[in-house]
């Protein structure tokens, strides 16, 4: 499956944030978190990572399909993050998120540090970073009950 990325206009912030929700609202239901899960976030949010001056949103597509999204930024030289990250339910588990997360590095060839952060509990995004080389960094943040966010950093 051949994929790449292209950099998002204004005008894809509706297909961007539909697919947001698909991807994130069985997570929203798992762990009710409401204050921080990307499903529920207002579509101003995404217009808001679009025209980020410092990153920005980028469409994940293979053969002209749009599967999802990822949203780099830098806060610091040298240093970038990545959230959200997210593939439509329907493509989920085909390998799309470690070619996404590779193509980004290879985009991004400056970039000496990658930092990201997922739920703790969901144990197949945690080995999909650490199988792409993202070391747990110790930082941890309970959400609530149910969730916590648990931090991850790629040195290059």
């Amino acid at each position: 499956m051949h994929i790449t990325l292209h950099k998002a206009r204004l005008a894809d912030a509706e297909q961007i944030h539909e697919c947001q929700i698909a991807a994130f609202q069985p997570l929203l239901e798992k762990y009710q978190d409401m204050d921080s899960n990307p499903a529920n976030e207002p579509l101003s949010r995404t217009i808001d990572r679009i025209n980020r001056p410092d990153g920005g949103f980028y469409k994940i597509m293979t053969e002209g399909q749009f599967m999802g999204a990822i949203c780099l930024y830098s806060k610091e030289p040298d240093v970038y993050w990545i959230s959200p990250i997210f593939i439509h339910p329907d493509h989920q588990g085909n390998g799309i998120a470690q070619q996404v997360l590779k193509l980004t590095e290879d985009m991004h060839s400056d970039v000496r540090i990658w930092r990201v952060a997922t739920l703790r509990e969901e144990t197949g995004n945690c080995l999909l970073y650490e199988k792409m080389g993202y070391q747990r960094t110790g930082k941890i943040q309970k959400l609530n009950d149910r969730a916590t966010l648990i931090y991850y950093e790629k040195r290059i």
